[in-house]
């Protein structure tokens, strides 16, 4: 079984909190590893799956049930398909505080964060699971072929490319026919879904023109903010926010949106080989949106992520700020020998960073005689360890 990330984290949090809670994407792994971590912890355990019909007639009259449980834990399963649990919870938590009770799994995050901290504050913890990331693939995966499929694990372990997108196809189907409605409780015409989606992704790393897109696909703005925000809670999309600070230049102040995966924003666009991958003119911005979701997942979302631009076009793809107040300015390139535009030391000059370097897929470590470093992904990713 391959090891993720957030395992000692959540370990260190049943040991402490009545209960955790793990979210993130449908397909990511959730469940295998809530069951692998309670193995570990040696604690006598109970599964129950929301969607399963069997499992929420036990939860008719749910007190007397968890009560009678009261030395296992419990793992529920798209615990938010049944909110009247949360207060619920509350109760039985206080009757019997002790770590390691429940461990809630969810696929929407707003509403699960939204109903549990108002129920359970000061009981739960909460990590969020992603597809898998490049650092959890090492030695399983090349980095090509983790950028291509994605890391969703029935896509990036799948036997070949060919049977990765026939799954991320089935997943984009399913999303948009079934769990729109029956997981997010969302009551959306299935086509309008499938052509925001198609829209969003050949916008995937552009900043976010919301007229723009509500014009294009006749439908009301506040429609689409309320797709983007669905999409955005399922785990799909990220908007990447502009630094905006008083240096008395006009700035850029709209989003970017990216597709998180890599795999799923490839499927969308008809990309399914490497060949494909590489002529396509999304090639770049399908790079730096990689590349900024690699860096969230080994940073395991603990930085500030940014990106900053000028009015008049200095820009510089993204801008961290390290927990310990460090900061780089980010050049992503698709090329391994990259040209650093003008405008990208405009942005140093402006924000005047710890580290300035250019992410490219493949190079040796180099250091420019200006202070720019141009790294590798991986490397770039181990740098960013100890940050």
């Amino acid at each position: 079984m391959i090891t993720r990330s957030i395992a000692s984290d959540i370990i260190k949090d049943l040991d402490y909190f009545p209960a955790v809670g793990i979210i993130g994407p449908r397909q990511s792994g959730k469940t295998t590893l809530a069951k692998s971590l309670l193995e570990k912890i040696g604690r006598p355990t109970t599964y129950l799956d929301l969607e399963s019909e069997a499992d929420r007639y036990l939860l008719q009259d749910p007190e007397p049930w968890f009560l009678s449980n009261a030395d296992q834990c419990i793992i529920i399963d798209e615990v938010q398909l049944m909110p009247r649990l949360f207060p619920l919870l509350r109760s039985v938590i206080d009757k019997k505080r002790e770590p390691a009770r429940f461990i809630l799994l969810g696929s929407a995050s707003p509403e699960l964060v939204r109903n549990s901290s108002e129920s359970l504050a000061g009981r739960i913890s909460f990590h969020e699971l992603s597809p898998f990331s490049l650092t959890e693939l090492d030695n399983v995966l090349s980095m090509r072929q983790h950028w291509l499929r994605g890391g969703y694990p029935l896509s990036a372990l799948a036997p070949d490319d060919e049977t990765a997108f026939r799954w991320l196809d089935n997943y984009v189907r399913s999303f948009i026919e079934r769990d729109l409605k029956v997981i997010l409780r969302q009551d959306i015409e299935p086509e309008n879904m499938r052509r925001f989606l198609l829209m969003l992704s050949h916008l995937h790393g552009e900043i976010l023109n919301v007229s723009s897109l509500s014009n294009s696909l006749g439908i009301a703005a506040a429609t689409v903010n309320k797709y983007l925000d669905l999409l955005e809670g399922a785990f799909w999309t990220v908007r990447l926010q502009p630094w905006y600070v008083n240096i008395g230049k006009r700035l850029v102040k709209s989003p970017k949106v990216y597709f998180r995966d890599s795999g799923m924003l490839h499927k969308l666009l008809g990309i399914a080989t490497a060949q494909q991958q590489l002529s396509h003119p999304v090639l770049g911005a399908a790079w730096e949106g990689y590349v900024i979701e690699q860096v969230r997942l080994a940073t395991q979302f603990k930085f500030q992520y940014y990106y900053y631009r000028t009015q008049v076009g200095a820009e510089t793809d993204l801008y961290l700020l390290s927990p310990k107040g460090k900061t780089w300015c980010v050049e992503i390139k698709v090329s391994n020998t990259p040209a650093i535009s003008k405008g990208f030391f405009q942005c140093v000059e402006d924000l005047q960073p710890d580290v300035k370097c250019v992410v490219v897929p493949e190079s040796r470590p180099i250091k420019r005689a200006d202070g720019v470093e141009i790294l590798s992904l991986p490397d770039f990713l181990n740098s960013l360890q100890n940050a």
